[in-house]
C-alpha cells in the first residue's frame, strides 16, 4: 500500500507536466522540449530558495512555476520572434537551461535535509488529521504523512486542472485555442497569433515548473538530471488519457491528461515491483509512446483495407 501511495502521488504531481505538455502539442501541435529543461529549473530554483534562502515552501513552489514560465517563454520568442524551428527552438533551450540550472544550484544535486518542505508540513498536518504517525486505510496500515501529501497534491491539482479548464473557456482561452487550430483565421480576425503562442508555452512550462518544484519536495533534492526524458512522460499521459476518454472536448480531455499520468506512473510501479530494471524504463517508455502513435493509424488502415475488400 506504501508503494501505492506513492505511485499515485507522484502520477498526481507528474500529471502537472502532462497538463502543460497536452498545451503545447495539443493546441499548438509542438512535441516542446523545452520542458525538459523547464521541469529541472522549477525543481532547482525551488530548492535554492529553500536551503540557501530559507523561503516559506510554498513561494519556492510559485518561483518554481515562474521559472517555468520564464523558460516557455524564451523558447516561445525563438519561435515567433526570431522565426526559429519550434522543435529547434526546445533543443537550444533545453541545452542552455542544463548550464543555468547547475548555475542556480551551484552543484548538480541539492539535498533538501533539515529544510522546512510542504513534506514536512505534511507531516506536521497529519498528526492533527490523522492522530498518529500512522493511519489504517482499508486494513492496511499506511504513514500519515505520505497519506496527506496524497490528498494535498490530489486538491492542488485538481484545483489547478479546473482553473485551466475555466481558462480555456475565457476569450483569451478560446483564442489561443483557435490560434493553434486555425492561425490564418485568427490572423483575419485581428487576433495576434504570436503573442498567444508564446502565452500558451510560457503556461505550458509554467505548469511543468511547477511539477518539478512539487515533485523536488516530495523526494527532498533536486538534481540536474531529473528532467531528462520528461517530454515522452508527459506525451504517454496525454495519449494514455485520450485513448481511456475520446477527449471529445478540453474539460474531458485534462480529466483524461490526469488519469493518464496517474496509470502511467502505476504501470511503472508495478513494471519496477516485478524486477523491471530502471535502466531500462526511458527506453521502455519510448516504445510504449511508439507504439500509441502508430498503432491507432495502423489499425485504422486495416480496418479500411478490410472493408474495402469485403465491398
Amino acid at each position: 500500500m506504501t508503494l501505492l501511495i506513492g505511485a499515485l502521488t507522484l502520477g498526481i504531481i507528474l500529471a502537472l507536466l502532462a497538463l502543460g505538455i497536452y498545451i503545447s502539442y495539443r493546441i499548438f501541435d509542438i512535441a516542446d522540449i523545452t520542458v525538459d529543461g523547464s521541469l529541472t529549473f522549477g525543481a532547482a530554483v525551488a530548492g535554492v530558495l529553500l536551503v540557501s534562502y530559507g523561503i516559506h515552501p510554498l513561494w519556492a513552489t510559485v518561483a518554481g512555476f515562474i521559472a517555468g514560465m520564464l523558460a516557455g517563454t524564451v523558447s516561445g520568442v525563438l519561435q515567433t520572434r526570431f522565426g526559429i524551428n519550434a522543435l529547434l527552438s526546445g533543443i537550444l533551450v533545453m541545452t542552455a537551461l542544463y548550464s543555468v540550472n547547475l548555475h542556480v544550484m551551484g552543484r548538480s544535486n541539492i539535498p533538501f535535509l533539515g529544510v522546512a518542505t510542504l513534506s514536512t508540513y505534511c507531516e506536521d498536518m497529519a498528526g492533527a488529521l490523522f492522530g498518529g504517525p500512522e493511519t489504517n486505510l482499508w486494513g492496511w496500515t499506511v504513514s500519515s504523512a505520505d497519506l496527506t501529501m496524497l490528498l494535498l497534491m490530489l486538491v492542488l491539482v485538481s484545483t489547478i486542472a479546473t482553473g485551466l479548464w475555466a481558462f480555456f473557456r475565457t476569450d483569451l482561452g478560446t483564442a489561443m485555442r483557435a490560434s493553434g487550430d486555425n492561425p490564418q483565421m485568427v490572423k483575419a480576425l485581428g487576433g495576434n497569433v504570436e503573442n498567444y503562442r508564446i502565452f500558451g508555452l510560457a503556461l505550458s512550462n509554467g505548469l511543468v515548473g511547477l511539477a518539478g518544484a512539487l515533485w523536488a519536495q516530495y523526494q527532498n533534492f533536486a538534481d540536474v538530471q531529473m528532467g531528462i526524458g520528461m517530454v515522452v512522460w508527459g506525451l504517454a499521459s496525454v495519449i494514455i488519457g485520450e485513448a481511456l476518454t475520446g477527449a471529445t472536448g478540453v474539460g474531458i480531455a485534462i480529466a483524461g491528461t490526469i488519469i493518464g499520468s496517474v496509470l502511467f506512473r502505476q504501470l511503472v510501479a508495478i513494471a519496477l515491483s516485478f524486477g523491471l530494471n530502471p535502466n531500462d524504463l526511458k527506453l521502455i517508455t519510448a516504445v510504449f509512446v511508439f507504439a500509441a502513435l502508430v498503432v491507432p493509424g495502423m489499425m485504422s488502415k486495416f480496418s479500411l483495407r478490410k472493408a474495402q475488400g469485403t465491398a
